[in-house]
């Protein structure tokens, strides 16, 4: 069973779109054959100030992922970082076990876009 608040993550996600100018992009997944993420950050003194979604996938992965934006907007990169499924599992309430990898995407995403982040101040 789903809980409400995934229910809700679901039907009314939040954070959903493109950032145009996206300091850094993080994309899991194949669209070919299953669930499809692609995250886009806007940093500020290494917080995120924004985090949105663009997703292909079944209700556990939008609504997940959904909440995950909520989560780590506003935290510091190091915060975000160690952002884990099972801290998203417990936002949503729980979800049903064979659904659980199915968080394990966004916050997989989100590290590849921070890293991408990371990497461009390298070589800035």
């Amino acid at each position: 069973m789903y809980t409400a608040k995934l229910i809700d993550h679901f039907n009314n996600p939040r954070n959903t779109g493109i950032i145009p100018d996206a300091d850094s992009i993080g994309t899991i997944g194949d669209p070919e054959c299953g669930d499809y993420i692609r995250i886009y950050i806007k940093v500020r003194a290494y917080r995120l100030q924004e985090v949105t979604f663009e997703v292909c996938g079944c209700p556990a992965a939008i609504a997940t992922t959904s909440i995950l934006t909520e989560i780590a907007t506003g935290k510091s990169l190091i915060e975000a970082m160690v952002i884990d499924e099972m801290d998203v599992v417990k936002a949503l309430g729980g979800l049903p076990d064979p659904k659980i990898h199915c968080s394990n995407l966004g916050t997989a995403a989100l590290r590849q876009a921070i890293i991408g982040y990371l990497q461009s101040q390298k070589t800035e």
